[in-house]
C-alpha cells in the first residue's frame, strides 16, 4: 500500500502540484482511509520528502554504475547524461515533482536533498576535471559551469522532453553532449 500511495501521490502532485493536492485526495483517489495514509506517512511533507529522495538516490545509484564502468571521460558524461534523459522520459511525474514541488519541503529536508544533488553534480565535474586532465577534454574549460550548463540543459528538459516525439532521449542525448563538448562554431 505504500508503494501505491506514493505512486498515485506522484501523479496527483504532478499534475495538480503538491499546494494543490490534499491527504484527502490521495485516498480518495486509491479507495482508502486516511487512517491507511497517516499509518505509512506522518505528513504530507513526509511523503514529497520519500519521493524527492527515491528520486535522487536512484540518480546517484546509476550515476555511480556508469563512474565505475564506463572507460573514457566522454563515454561516462554521455552515459549520465543519457541516463538523465532516461530517467526522466520513464518517471515524468517524478522529475516534475522533483524539480517543481521541492520548494515544499522545510529546510531540514531540503538540507538532505541539496546535499545528494551536490553529490550528483560533484561526480559530473569530476568527469569533467579528469577529462581535461587527461586531454580528453580542452584545458580552458571551467568545469563548474560546464557542469551547471549540463545540468540546466537536461533537467530543465522535463517541461518540454516527448519520448514520443520527433527525438528519444538518446538522441537528444548525443545532442546535448555534441553541444557541451564541440560547440556551436563551424570548425
Amino acid at each position: 500500500m505504500k508503494e501505491k500511495i506514493i505512486e498515485k501521490s506522484i501523479d496527483l502532485f504532478g499534475q495538480n502540484g503538491f499546494t494543490e493536492t490534499s491527504i484527502q485526495d490521495i485516498v480518495e483517489a486509491l479507495g482508502v482511509t486516511k487512517g491507511t495514509f497517516y499509518y505509512y506517512f506522518k505528513s504530507k511533507e513526509e511523503l514529497l520528502m520519500e519521493i524527492h529522495l527515491r528520486y535522487i538516490d536512484d540518480l546517484l545509484i546509476s550515476q555511480e554504475e556508469i563512474v565505475n564502468q564506463v572507460t573514457t571521460q566522454e563515454q561516462k558524461l554521455f552515459e549520465m547524461v543519457y541516463m538523465l534523459m532516461k530517467h526522466i522520459e520513464g518517471h515524468g511525474q517524478s522529475a516534475r515533482v522533483f524539480f517543481r514541488e521541492m520548494q515544499h519541503l522545510n529546510e531540514v529536508h531540503l538540507e538532505d536533498i541539496f546535499k545528494k544533488s551536490d553529490e550528483f553534480k560533484e561526480n559530473i565535474k569530476r568527469v569533467i576535471d579528469k577529462g581535461i586532465e587527461t586531454g580528453e577534454f580542452r584545458k580552458d574549460l571551467h568545469s563548474n559551469i560546464i557542469t551547471l550548463a549540463i545540468l540546466g540543459a537536461v533537467n530543465w528538459s522535463y517541461h518540454w522532453f516527448n519520448p514520443k516525439g520527433e527525438l528519444n532521449e538518446k538522441a537528444v542525448s548525443k545532442i546535448y553532449i555534441d553541444l557541451m563538448l564541440n560547440g556551436l562554431k563551424a570548425k
